[in-house]
């Protein structure tokens, strides 16, 4: 097993830095309880955000009489509302994420312990999971004591869970009633398609953000000659000779698959996010995700 595989999910100098960091949502989701972030909501809080007129069946313990005094007008007082989010990590731990140095499941698990160590230290309620069964078991965390529960539900996930990404998030959706933030974190490698899987969370008003994860051999592979192919998940096989013309014709599909993937989550407010295994996680948390409005 390579060493990246025995080593911590995430070092003491990244968890550093990721208590600096904070979840973005772009929807107005009602938390329930409260948390450390401000909404865009406005409520009861100590801090003043605004006036507007008063209507009736309003609480007159909000109006502002030195105003009424003044302007002989009726006004309420709105102040900031701090309010709790809920995080959904979502990872695919089939088969075909066994694969890579590191594999593609050890990065998504990696990413999913930052996102969730960063939720835990707003106070953010956080559910990290893989798709299917064994997403059963996963606890619904908040606070910092949460982060070694969350380390050993990933520590303890292997590949094999050969679910239909479709399969998965319908699981997950008849598990969690509630809306927040979902990230799914997969290579998106599913002879049944991805839509219908994204389709299904945006369904259910989450604000989606997909970080597709790649190996560099997989965007370009280091093979020649002739080579049996046989499918990680359903052992399929099919044999093959890779030469310059089918290995152009293979990174062409493979370009074609990932514009396809950007499209189609584009056209749906979702937030894509290309993953490869060899930049450092670091890097991608503390950059590519800031870029991308995951975490500010």
């Amino acid at each position: 097993m390579p060493a990246t595989e025995t080593e911590p999910l995430l070092s003491p100098e990244l968890l550093s830095r990721l208590e600096r960091l904070e979840l973005v949502s772009r929807k107005v989701f009602r938390g329930r309880m409260k948390g450390e972030r401000r909404s865009r909501r406005k409520g009861q809080s100590v801090e003043f955000a605004d006036f507007r007129h008063y209507v009736a069946g309003d609480d007159l313990r909000l109006i502002d009489w030195n105003l009424y005094a003044r302007l002989d007008q009726l006004f309420l007082k709105l102040f900031l509302e701090e309010e709790d989010l809920h995080f959904f990590a979502l990872v695919d731990a089939s088969e075909s994420m066994n694969f890579g140095d590191p594999t593609k499941l050890r990065v998504a698990k990696q990413l999913a312990a930052a996102l969730g160590y960063v939720g835990l230290c707003r106070a953010d309620r956080v559910s990290v999971s893989v798709l299917g069964p064994e997403g059963r078991r996963a606890p619904i965390l908040r606070g910092r004591s949460g982060l070694w529960k969350m380390l050993a539900y990933l520590e303890s996930v292997q590949s094999g869970h050969n679910v239909s990404l479709y399969d998965g998030i319908k699981d997950f959706s008849l598990r969690n009633a509630g809306t927040g933030v979902a990230v799914l974190m997969t290579d998106l490698m599913d002879k049944q398609g991805y839509e219908a899987a994204i389709r299904m969370l945006i369904g259910r008003r989450m604000d989606v953000f997909v970080m597709h994860i790649l190996s560099p051999e997989e965007l370009d592979p280091p093979l020649r000659g002739d080579r049996k192919l046989i499918d990680a998940e359903d052992r399929d096989e099919s044999e093959i000779t890779i030469n310059a013309y089918v290995l152009q014709k293979y990174k062409d599909t493979v370009q074609s698959f990932i514009a396809g993937a950007k499209q189609f989550c584009s056209q749906r407010s979702v937030v894509y996010i290309p993953v490869r295994t060899d930049t450092p996680v670091e890097t991608i948390v503390t950059r590519y995700l800031r870029e991308r409005g995951v975490v500010r």
